[in-house]
């Protein structure tokens, strides 16, 4: 019985000692992808990784991480125009099946999905925010967006000749590689005739977001209450290397 008692107790002591060097391994495999991540992907700063799944040397040993959390606060995406940014705020990727050679020097994961922000105050840089002439002596430009309810974005329009802006909902939707805010309606402009091509070059625009962090896409997006809520995916996600 005493001989029972006592193996039980050395089980338990290896498996306490199995889970605390399993999560210091983790931690410190953590610690090196963050900083990899970072290099790799010109980042201003260090993103939080998290390994997910138990136990961890065992999926080490097995040269393939069953999934991976990825969180980059602040991303500078391309946009496609002579080295002009937009930022992403809260870019969150969840990578699964993630293989990596034996050196670590590389890793790519066989599927992401994630999530991220892009603000309105953002998002205005790209709208026609510098007065745009509609007819003689008459200018428009757009001077705010905000979240209009129901997916949909509201710009705010400042017209020269009218004492209060002019709003229109919109609509946001992802072409390739390109978020497009298209005008549900034309806007009042106080009984102006306008042609609607006219109108449309200023209430209609569209944004690029290029090279995204592994080669991940833009899949949807959505207007939200700070901003503009999108969804990226990939495949073949390359991570380091």
């Amino acid at each position: 019985m005493r001989a029972l008692r006592v193996l039980l107790i050395v089980v338990v002591i290896l498996g306490v000692l199995f889970v605390v060097v399993d999560r210091v391994a983790v931690y410190f495999a953590e610690d090196q992808a963050a900083d990899k991540l970072r290099t790799t992907q010109n980042l201003a700063e260090t993103p939080d990784v998290s390994i997910k799944g138990f136990p961890f040397l065992t999926q080490v040993a097995s040269g393939e991480l069953d999934d991976v959390e990825v969180g980059i606060k602040h991303y500078e995406a391309d946009t496609g125009k002579d080295g002009q940014k937009i930022r992403i705020d809260d870019l969150k990727a969840d990578m699964r099946d993630v293989t990596f050679s034996g050196d670590y020097s590389s890793a790519t994961a066989a599927g992401a999905t994630g999530t991220a922000t892009i603000s309105y105050s953002e998002l205005l840089k790209t709208a026609k925010s510098e007065p745009t002439q509609l007819l003689p002596g008459v200018t428009t430009q757009v001077i705010g967006l905000s979240n209009g309810g129901n997916g949909k974005i509201k710009v705010a329009l400042k017209v020269s000749v009218l004492p209060q802006p002019v709003y229109v909902l919109s609509s946001v939707a992802v072409q390739g590689n390109k978020m497009k805010v298209t005008a549900d309606g034309l806007p009042k402009f106080g009984g102006l005739s306008l042609a609607e091509d006219r109108v449309r070059s200023i209430t209609d625009f569209q944004q690029a977001i290029d090279q995204l962090p592994g080669g991940i896409q833009l899949d949807s997006v959505r207007a939200a209450a700070d901003g503009v809520e999108i969804a990226v995916k990939g495949s073949n996600v390359k991570l380091a290397g």
